[in-house]
């Protein structure tokens, strides 16, 4: 019996493949786990901001079509490149435990995001992260960055800015921690949707590969990320948009805080919903309503007055 993954060729998708592979060895021994690599769009374009490239999934659709055409059994990614509305053709089926959720700068020294130098040039390519970086520090030049890990890393020491924002958990998984010079605390630069989450998708009609990964599934982190991704499809946005989202669970309790930015980060909303893990995605979507309520929409347009 073989089980083939599908996933994108970067240093940190083959680590993420290679430990889905053995979660899933682990949990069935009698199956061989292959992985097979698929270049995407999102990695052939790199001249381009995120936000300028007409799809949304332009790290993951490529990758789950390999599996709708059969080429492969289930697909590997980074659970927050992945869109929140799913093709009815594919099925979320099993997460890992999910890693580090902060977002870390990369700076010399052990330089933070208080202490940087009034002008210096922080690089980033999310909305999310420029629009939280400016609401702390309107002083910094945030300037646009692409690639992989270590290709944002050589352009960093490069002389391309001054200081890097990247996922903490993408640069501890790659042996990385070294380069971290601040662990920006979330109260200050909320995380991305499924931040720190692999996700492990496969065909809907599939029962057998379903059944497979359920049984090597994490309960807890699975609700985390059905909470906020209900949250962020119910907002109505994609994975690179000025809004964040974080959940966590505490025996059958979960709590998820979410925060919408005006894209200058002048302006948020943050609100908090809570209540029984079972209603992981109902608590969401209430939580999205409410922030539509209070004009989340206008915010992340930059229409406040």
């Amino acid at each position: 019996m073989t089980l083939t993954i599908a996933t994108r060729g970067s240093a940190l998708a083959l680590w993420q493949a290679e430990e889905v592979k053995r979660r899933l060895q682990a949990c069935h021994p009698d199956h061989e786990v292959v992985i097979s690599v698929v270049k995407t769009t999102g990695d052939r374009v790199q001249d381009r901001p995120l936000e300028a490239l007409s799809a949304t999934g332009v790290f993951t659709k490529e990758v789950d079509a390999v599996v709708s055409a059969g080429d492969a059994d289930v697909a590997v990614h980074s659970l927050k490149d992945q869109v929140t509305t799913l093709p009815e053709s594919i099925h979320l089926g099993m997460v890992l435990e999910r890693g580090f959720v902060e977002d870390a700068l990369v700076a010399p020294g052990d330089q933070t995001v208080a202490s940087l130098p009034e002008g210096a040039r922080v690089a980033t390519g999310s909305l999310r992260r420029r629009a939280q970086l400016r609401r702390a520090r309107r002083d910094l030049e945030v300037v646009q960055i692409r690639g992989n890990v270590d290709t944002r890393l050589a352009k960093l020491d490069a002389g391309d800015a001054d200081a890097l924002i990247l996922a903490r958990a993408g640069l501890t998984r790659l042996g990385l921690d070294q380069r971290i010079s601040e662990v920006i605390h979330p109260d200050v630069m909320l995380p991305a949707v499924s931040q720190g989450i692999v996700g492990v998708t496969c065909r809907a009609d599939d029962a057998r590969t379903r059944d497979l990964l359920r049984a090597a599934d994490d309960a807890v982190t699975h609700a985390c990320a059905l909470a906020e991704r209900a949250w962020l499809r119910t907002l109505g946005g994609g994975c690179n948009v000025s809004a964040a989202a974080h959940a966590t669970v505490d025996g059958e309790r979960l709590r998820l805080r979410a925060r919408v930015l005006e894209p200058d980060g002048v302006a948020c909303l943050d609100g908090e919903e809570s209540g029984d893990v079972a209603q992981a995605e109902q608590l969401g979507v209430a939580l999205a309503e409410r922030l539509i309520a209070q004009g989340a929409h206008g915010l992340m347009r930059g229409e406040t007055s």
